[in-house]
């Protein structure tokens, strides 16, 4: 397939950025409805009606239109677009008429952009209109004032419409808007971070909503709110040291949690910093931050061949999305191109991009992870315990696994008959000897200390699992306790590694499953898991085609082993290593000693003692 403009865009100034936002956009130009309210460019389905998926795509559209606009960017076709769509989509006669909304409404969503974009282009896109049709686009979104949402980051769709309707001088809602503010004050949790309405699940929601917005908020506001802005300036401040040690040297940042598929909406944090100017890492580094993480996304197969943006994370991939996922949702991501707002002038523009600068080790409790890197700072490690999704597509996959890698990606299933639907990587999937594995999700109780995170968790009633995990990045060891009334089968995955890289084939002969040693040894890396009791049997299990978010085929290497009813210890090393060090490394694994109530590993000139 030819390569699309795009990924040749050397994304180093702001012109080459504003170019990429004309690169994203063009491809969509004949995709609208024709009352233009609507953008249609899919025939797959959310869980909302395909007339809203299509409000949904204009909408979110003007997340990368309205910056560019109001940096003093020229695009008039799109004007044009976006005008009689508005018109249209706002006039209950009009057949491109975006409905009435109601309760918890996903159009309430879609709503916050129109908000952004009375406040920075009302010259675009409300001075033209006529009287009649300031009202129909009024009276469209004050709908937002008089319905309940979810009590979470949506409070914020509220409070950005109503800094529109302040722009235009038009009545907003000064009560509905403190009451979301106070709201999302709840969620603050300390140290800059959120959670975003479900204190167990910290996500990226927390960068690219709570910050996003908040930053927004301080930028426009500060004239009549400054000490709520100051605040939200002074959280997001907080929020950026440990943020950035979710990113690597490359650009690419970790794959965790859900809504992956708003992919480079992962750096909207930093383009929000620069539009609020908030230096809270010099301007180089944050610049870098952003052009990094947009030029990995843009060498990805995440557009179709015309260029239009697909569902999936690094490749179009229907099974890892979320029930709200529709085919416009992707264009949230374009969020990252709020920074097109400033001049030519600001600092952050005027900054030489500087190279990431993070610690090797950054124990972030608030996210309820540990987040190694290795000393290349190209991959990173997130070993996680206590989060938990109570709702979405594969919660247990994107939230519960025992470490999450930039390089090696998370697996979702595709089904639970057997581990090859199953692909359990970084997990302990346990089965009543059926077939049908569960691994955890939920923690009766967790701790994330210094050194290693703890879990208690039950994949079934009458059994449970104590989970010690200690990282030695690109290494790691695990400690399993299961206390089983049944006969149980257990599965343990390592890093399912790519059986293609690059276009490049794997090599089989590296791949292979000796007494309680299995790996998968490629020219891009190694993954390998070994048992340390020598009890378990190696095993090499190929996945379900695209159940891996970064590559579409994996192979996974793999421990078994049939427990009886009771008490069993299990402990095994895994690594997971890309670096040119890797042949080292495979040689040289932890040494761990375990105890009756006590494991000792020693790894280099580091010991970890767990007491058990």
């Amino acid at each position: 397939m030819k390569k699309l403009p795009i990924s040749e865009n050397p994304l180093k100034s702001r012109d080459d950025l504003m170019q990429a936002l004309r690169q994203i956009l063009q491809p969509l130009k004949d995709l609208y409805s024709k009352e233009k309210s609507r953008l249609e460019i899919g025939h797959t389905s959310a869980c909302y009606p395909s007339g809203i998926s299509g409000m949904e795509g204009f909408a979110r559209v003007l997340w990368g239109l309205v910056p560019y606009l109001a940096g003093g960017g020229e695009y008039d076709e799109f004007v044009n677009i976006y005008l009689e769509g508005l018109k249209n989509g706002t006039n209950p006669e009009s057949g491109g008429y975006w409905g009435q909304i109601g309760p918890y409404d996903q159009r309430m969503v879609e709503m916050a952009a129109l908000g952004l974009m009375l406040s920075l282009c009302p010259d675009k896109f409300w001075d033209p209109l006529s009287d009649k049709e300031k009202q129909n686009l009024y009276n469209w979104l004050d709908q937002i004032n008089h319905h309940d949402m979810p009590k979470t980051n949506w409070l914020f769709f509220r409070v950005l419409v109503n800094l529109g309707f302040r722009k235009i001088n038009m009545p907003y809602n000064d009560e509905a808007v403190k009451f979301a503010m106070d709201y999302i004050d709840k969620f603050y949790l300390g140290d800059g971070w959120y959670f975003d309405g479900y204190e167990k699940q910290i996500d990226y929601y927390i960068p690219f909503a709570m910050h996003f917005y908040g930053l927004i908020y301080a930028k426009l506001a500060e004239s009549f709110d400054y000490d709520r802005c100051q605040k939200y300036k002074e959280r997001a401040y907080e929020f950026a040291k440990d943020f950035k040690c979710w990113f690597s040297k490359d650009g690419s940042a970790l794959p965790f949690g859900r809504s992956q598929t708003y992919r480079f909406a992962q750096s909207a944090f930093w383009a929000a910093l620069a539009f609020a100017d908030v230096e809270a890492l010099p301007w180089g580094e944050i610049k870098g931050l952003l052009l990094r993480n947009l030029r990995w996304w843009f060498s990805q197969p995440i557009f179709d061949r015309d260029g239009v943006l697909t569902i999936g994370y690094a490749y179009p991939n229907l099974i890892m999305a979320e029930g709200y996922n529709s085919p416009t949702s992707p264009y949230w991501a374009l969020k990252s191109f709020l920074v097109l707002a400033l001049l030519e002038e600001h600092p952050f523009w005027q900054a030489e991009e500087a190279p990431l600068s993070t610690p090797e080790k950054s124990v972030q409790k608030h996210a309820r992870m540990i987040i190694e890197r290795t000393k290349d700072s190209e991959q990173i490690q997130a070993f996680v315990s206590g989060q938990h999704s109570h709702e979405h597509a594969h919660a247990d996959a994107k939230y519960e696994k025992f470490v999450y890698s930039n390089k090696f990606g998370f697996s979702v299933p595709k089904g639970n008959l057997n581990l090859k639907q199953g692909a359990y990587d970084n997990m302990l999937a346990v089965s009543l000897c059926d077939g049908r594995y569960r691994a955890r999700y939920g923690c009766l109780d967790y701790k994330v200390f210094d050194d290693y995170t703890y879990s208690l968790w039950e994949p079934f009633r009458g059994v449970s699992v104590k989970s010690y995990i200690v990282p030695f990045c690109p290494w790691h060891v695990r400690i399993h306790i299961i206390d089983t009334q049944y006969e149980i089968d257990t599965a343990e995955g390592g890093f399912a590694i790519a059986t293609e890289y690059n276009k490049k084939p794997m090599s089989y002969k590296k791949v292979k499953a000796e007494g309680p040693v299995a790996i998968c040894e490629q020219e891009w890396g190694v993954s390998a898991i070994c048992d340390v009791f020598g009890a378990r049997k190696a095993e090499i299990i190929w996945p379900e085609s695209n159940t891996n978010v970064l590559f579409s085929r994996s192979v996974l290497p793999t421990l078994t082993k049939r427990l009886e009813k009771g008490v069993h210890k299990l402990v095994c090393t895994v690594l997971g290593d890309t670096s040119k060090d890797r042949e080292e490394h495979l040689d040289n694994p932890p040494e761990v000693i375990v105890g009756e109530d006590k494991v000792t590993i020693y790894y280099f000139d580091k010991v970890v003692n767990i007491t058990l």
